[in-house]
């Protein structure tokens, strides 16, 4: 009866989803001019939302106070209180303090002008006259964000839901055990039959527990992989404000690219957590120069160090030490020991990484020790764990996920080593030591030296003089808009299709050397796409590469088989978009 109630509950939960969607959400639309209005209407009504009107800022107020809205589409010249004002007064509100505002100008706004818009929690601006496909994608995108976030708080209800029940039944369970202990004095023949119930049920139990892991992995890597899409974007534009630059030193410029890159390697180590528990991070070992792999880690780890302003010493053994491992994988071992010891020491703090050859064991040793805050002794069996922080005190956090030393440790123990962690107490710093097993090199072997951990590897080439023609497809038209924008400014011919079903006609008139394509689009893949360009005559010099959130092996070999040339995975970085423009110029014979 418990176990189908629980199966009721959660067979309610994609039902409660699937309501929450089609329902029509709220768009509040303030203009001043009712011909405007009329005008927003007629774009949005195809969309199937609830629009609502306001004349002015303070009629707008009103109405947010009496329902819920997914989106504002604001104006910014409007008589006594302006779009700005208005914005500035909504997210005051907790309620609506995350509410997306469009801003619609009839006039140019400044820099300054759109930077307080920003501010104020403006996620776009649109000039009159509207566009309205523009308006509309634009709406639609907000909208179906609002939609997926307020299905994520239904999946939370629902989980918290699920989780009660299931304390629920397994204190139910306890009872029934408890019974049939009892029984079981009464007669041996009651308490085998008691105890083959209860190992059915464990092994029932079991089962489903396997089943919420594997989807919880399956979760993590999904994740990971759609939280680059929306860094694409956010890259390109990165790049096509250091082209402008022309590579002046701006200290806004590092802030942003240093915090990206950050972001990049926390996805990068939701998808390594989630390969590890489903078996599928494989190592590439190869002869492997210890200096060469502490080399790599600190420059991973430089922007940590450097901006604490750590004192950082290294001592390497007199002679160079050889390993069989995988030096990218083992790069990012010691990386995230230094980033950790940076994260928690204080500013100026000494940093020291020390590596000492263990002649009896065979083996190297190295030690990462910093003066930071310590570990208590009930704590240093805890650090390894998935999604575990030392400290997470507010006014003491440093952010991160919580699971860069349980890489540290599996990546480690995969290649046969081990990790420990000592501490004097809180405030006396600690010391983190890694053994890795030493292997002789072979005779005429040469040392594997692969690119170092997060950094794609691609180099700008130089490439003959000249244009490349390129084409971008990606359905993301912010994606489109900004790698476009970048292969512009980097000298090149240009066009855009957010249409897969028009990627074909464009590749017929434009005749592109370069084709820059989205793997997962709506509809239509990419695959499908490098399929058909693939198949057509005279099509075999076009250089197709993949642009996609997806980067494991099998992802690559994937692409490799449906005709693509490269594979970058988002967000691509400039230097790879430089090379692949200048490799590509002259390549049609139709030209």
């Amino acid at each position: 009866m418990a176990a189908s109630l629980t199966t009721q509950a959660i067979a309610r939960v994609p039902d409660a989803r699937r309501d929450a969607a089609a329902e029509p959400v709220n768009i509040l639309l303030v203009d001043d001019q009712p011909g405007r209005l009329l005008t927003y209407r007629a774009i949005l009504e195809p969309l199937g939302e609830r629009l609502v009107q306001a004349g002015s800022g303070r009629e707008a107020l009103k109405l947010l106070m009496e329902d819920e809205y997914a989106l504002i589409l604001l104006d910014v010249n409007m008589p006594d209180m302006d779009g700005f004002e208005t914005a500035s007064l909504v997210h005051q509100h907790p309620r609506y303090e995350n509410t997306p505002i469009i801003f619609v100008t009839a006039v140019n706004v400044s820099d300054m002008d759109r930077l307080q818009g920003y501010k104020l929690g403006a996620v776009d601006y649109v000039m009159v006259p509207v566009i309205p496909e523009i308006l509309r994608s634009k709406v639609e995108v907000l909208v179906e964000l609002y939609r997926k976030r307020r299905e994520l708080e239904l999946l939370n209800a629902s989980l918290a839901a699920r989780n009660q029940e299931l304390q629920r039944e397994k204190a139910r369970e306890l009872e029934t055990l408890n019974e049939s202990l009892r029984l079981a004095n009464e007669a041996l023949e009651s308490r085998n039959a008691e105890l083959q119930n209860e190992v059915a049920e464990r092994t029932r139990a079991e089962e489903r527990l396997r089943g919420v892991d594997h989807r919880k992995n399956v979760f993590l890597a999904t994740l990971a992989h759609e939280l680059r899409n929306p860094l694409a974007p956010l890259q390109n534009a990165l790049s096509i404000r250091r082209l402008q630059s022309a590579g002046a030193g701006d200290p806004l410029q590092e802030t942003m690219e240093r915090q990206l890159a950050l972001l990049v390697r926390m996805i990068d180590d939701l998808l390594d957590i989630a390969r590890i528990s489903q078996g599928k991070l494989a190592l590439r070992p190869a002869r492997a120069s210890l200096s060469d792999v502490l080399d790599a880690a600190v420059e991973i780890a430089r922007p940590w160090l450097d901006g604490g302003g750590h004192s950082f010493l290294m001592k390497l053994p007199p002679a160079d030490v050889v390993l069989h491992a995988d030096q990218a994988r083992l790069a990012q071992v010691f990386a995230n020991l230094l980033n950790n010891a940076a994260k928690y020491s204080d500013p100026g703090s000494r940093i020291e990484l020390e590596a000492v050859l263990d002649e009896l064991r065979d083996e190297v040793v190295v030690d990462v020790r910093d003066s930071g805050i310590g570990l208590a002794p009930d704590k240093l069996g805890e650090v390894f764990e998935v999604f575990r922080q030392v400290d997470t005190a507010v006014e003491r956090s440093q952010g991160g996920l919580g699971i860069g030393l349980t890489l540290v440790q599996k990546i480690t123990e995969m290649h046969a080593g081990s990790v420990e962690v000592e501490s004097a107490g809180l405030g006396h710093g600690s010391t983190f030591r890694v053994r890795l097993p030493r292997r002789a090199p072979a005779v005429g072997d040469s040392i594997d030296v692969p690119a170092a951990a997060g950094v794609q590897a691609v180099e700008a080439g130089e490439g003959p003089p000249g244009r490349s023609r390129v084409l971008v497809v990606d359905d993301n038209r912010d994606a489109a808009d900004t790698l476009a924008m970048m292969v512009r400014m980097l000298g090149h011919e240009v066009r855009q299709v957010c249409d897969p079903e028009q990627v074909e006609a464009e590749v017929e008139r434009f005749a592109p050397d370069l084709l820059f394509l989205d793997v997962g689009m709506p509809g239509r893949s990419g695959y499908d796409i490098a399929r058909s360009l693939r198949a057509r005559p005279g099509r075999g010099a076009l250089a197709i590469v993949a642009v996609t959130g997806w980067g494991h092996a099998e992802d690559r070999n994937r692409t490799r088989e449906a005709g693509f040339d490269e594979h970058l995975v988002k967000p691509p970085q400039l230097d790879a978009i430089r090379r692949l423009c200048a490799d590509a110029i002259g390549r049609n014979p139709t030209r």
